[in-house]
Protein backbone atom coordinates (compact mmCIF):
# COMPACT_ATOMS: atom_id res chain seq x y z
CA UNK A 1 0.00 0.00 0.00
CA UNK A 2 1.46 3.39 -1.01
CA UNK A 3 0.70 6.20 0.43
CA UNK A 4 0.78 10.10 -0.84
CA UNK A 5 4.04 12.22 -0.15
CA UNK A 6 1.98 15.35 -0.21
CA UNK A 7 -1.02 14.48 1.75
CA UNK A 8 -0.27 11.04 3.14
CA UNK A 9 -3.59 9.40 1.89
CA UNK A 10 -4.24 6.00 0.33
CA UNK A 11 -2.64 5.69 -3.38
CA UNK A 12 -5.13 3.67 -5.37
CA UNK A 13 -3.37 1.92 -8.64
CA UNK A 14 -5.17 2.91 -11.71
CA UNK A 15 -3.49 2.38 -15.43
CA UNK A 16 0.09 1.67 -14.28
CA UNK A 17 -0.18 4.73 -12.27
CA UNK A 18 -0.60 5.25 -8.39
CA UNK A 19 -3.38 7.98 -7.77
CA UNK A 20 -4.16 9.49 -4.48
CA UNK A 21 -7.93 9.71 -4.29
CA UNK A 22 -7.49 12.76 -1.74
CA UNK A 23 -5.43 15.70 -3.83
CA UNK A 24 -4.87 13.51 -7.41
CA UNK A 25 -1.31 13.67 -7.13
CA UNK A 26 0.17 10.72 -9.79
CA UNK A 27 3.43 8.87 -9.13
CA UNK A 28 4.40 6.05 -11.22
CA UNK A 29 4.48 2.60 -10.18
CA UNK A 30 8.02 0.97 -10.27
CA UNK A 31 8.60 -2.88 -11.39
CA UNK A 32 9.01 -3.70 -7.56
CA UNK A 33 5.25 -2.39 -6.49
CA UNK A 34 2.44 -5.11 -6.62
CA UNK A 35 -0.94 -4.35 -6.40
CA UNK A 36 -3.52 -6.76 -7.00
CA UNK A 37 -6.89 -5.24 -8.19
CA UNK A 38 -9.95 -6.77 -8.14
CA UNK A 39 -10.11 -8.06 -11.84
CA UNK A 40 -7.04 -10.10 -10.83
CA UNK A 41 -8.80 -11.67 -7.86
CA UNK A 42 -9.76 -15.18 -8.04
CA UNK A 43 -13.37 -15.86 -7.43
CA UNK A 44 -13.01 -18.61 -4.66
CA UNK A 45 -16.09 -21.42 -4.28
CA UNK A 46 -18.14 -21.82 -1.29
CA UNK A 47 -19.54 -25.14 -0.76
CA UNK A 48 -22.73 -25.58 1.33
CA UNK A 49 -23.71 -29.15 3.02
CA UNK A 50 -27.52 -29.32 3.07
CA UNK A 51 -28.15 -32.58 3.99
CA UNK A 52 -28.12 -32.53 8.20
CA UNK A 53 -28.44 -29.21 9.81
CA UNK A 54 -26.90 -31.06 12.35
CA UNK A 55 -23.58 -32.04 10.55
CA UNK A 56 -20.11 -30.77 12.18
CA UNK A 57 -21.27 -30.49 15.49
CA UNK A 58 -19.81 -31.77 18.38
CA UNK A 59 -21.52 -34.37 20.66
CA UNK A 60 -21.96 -34.88 24.22
CA UNK A 61 -23.92 -37.75 26.87
CA UNK A 62 -26.84 -35.35 27.61
CA UNK A 63 -30.51 -37.05 27.94
CA UNK A 64 -33.81 -35.83 25.88
CA UNK A 65 -36.49 -34.83 27.90
CA UNK A 66 -38.88 -35.73 24.66
CA UNK A 67 -37.52 -39.35 24.08
CA UNK A 68 -34.83 -40.07 26.63
CA UNK A 69 -32.01 -40.70 23.88
CA UNK A 70 -28.64 -40.34 25.78
CA UNK A 71 -27.04 -38.42 22.99
CA UNK A 72 -27.41 -34.74 21.57
CA UNK A 73 -25.43 -31.99 19.60
CA UNK A 74 -24.30 -29.25 21.65
CA UNK A 75 -23.55 -25.77 20.76
CA UNK A 76 -22.76 -22.29 22.84
CA UNK A 77 -24.48 -18.51 21.90
CA UNK A 78 -23.81 -15.33 23.87
CA UNK A 79 -27.79 -14.35 23.43
CA UNK A 80 -27.93 -11.68 27.01
CA UNK A 81 -24.84 -9.35 27.75
CA UNK A 82 -21.20 -10.09 27.28
CA UNK A 83 -20.76 -10.04 31.21
CA UNK A 84 -23.13 -12.84 31.68
CA UNK A 85 -22.27 -16.48 30.89
CA UNK A 86 -23.01 -18.44 27.80
CA UNK A 87 -26.17 -20.54 26.62
CA UNK A 88 -25.56 -24.21 25.94
CA UNK A 89 -28.01 -25.55 23.02
CA UNK A 90 -28.92 -29.32 22.89
CA UNK A 91 -30.27 -30.70 20.46
CA UNK A 92 -31.32 -34.85 20.30
CA UNK A 93 -29.88 -36.96 17.78
CA UNK A 94 -32.74 -38.92 17.31
CA UNK A 95 -35.88 -36.93 17.87
CA UNK A 96 -34.25 -33.57 16.63
CA UNK A 97 -35.72 -31.63 19.97
CA UNK A 98 -33.98 -29.10 20.99
CA UNK A 99 -33.21 -27.72 24.66
CA UNK A 100 -30.93 -25.09 26.49
CA UNK A 101 -29.25 -24.90 29.71
CA UNK A 102 -28.28 -21.82 31.42
CA UNK A 103 -25.42 -21.28 34.13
Amino acid sequence: MEFCPDCKSIMVPTEGMLVCRRCGRKVEMTRGDRHISKTEQKERLMTVIEDCEAAGLPTTKSRCPECGNDIAYWWLRQLRSADESEVRFFRCTKCDFTWREYD
